[in-house]
């Protein structure tokens, strides 16, 4: 039980910090190309507005008396949105910087866009799976205290009689 409460808080943590990464890597790259239009732009809003939902859910639910374990549905979702979010960067990226998961000549000096967009796709792939995760957790954890015959904690009365 404390095991899955820790790995929880862990994966919660991993996804707010990814999400915020992800968050400020697409946030520049709008920035930068805030002029050109929205149709052109569409991938990165999205993936914008996805890491955004994921940082305020990843607070509220980091909070100990939200029960974190009985989100999983929202998880999973979430992990799926994820998952569009990494195909719709690795398909915009198309081959201009060889393959998306290519970090062979990657640079950190001058004008790294290449680098940049490799990276907010391995933050934002990593980010998919913590939800995942998350997402299998939660799913576990509730099928396990839900089963027939546990007279676990959803078995007694409130009142420990």
């Amino acid at each position: 039980m404390i095991l899955s409460d820790l790995f929880s808080v862990i994966l919660r943590l991993a996804e707010l910090v990814f999400a915020a990464i992800v968050a400020g890597l697409a946030g520049e790259y709008l920035r930068i190309f805030r002029h050109a239009g929205s149709r052109w732009l569409a991938r990165h809003i999205y993936t914008e507005l996805v890491a955004s939902f994921s940082i305020l859910l990843a607070i509220v639910w980091l909070v100990p008396a939200t029960g974190s374990f009985v989100h999983w549905p929202a998880d999973l979702f979430l992990s799926v949105m994820w998952f569009i979010a990494v195909g719709l960067l690795v398909d915009w990226l198309g081959g201009n910087c060889g393959y998306a998961f290519d970090w062979r000549d990657l640079s950190f000096s001058g004008s790294a866009s290449c680098s940049q967009w490799k990276a907010t796709i391995a933050f934002t792939f990593l980010s998919a799976i913590c939800w995942l995760l998350s997402g299998i957790l939660g799913t576990y954890w509730v099928r396990r205290r839900m089963a027939p015959g546990n007279t676990g904690h959803y078995g007694r009365r409130p009142w420990g009689r």
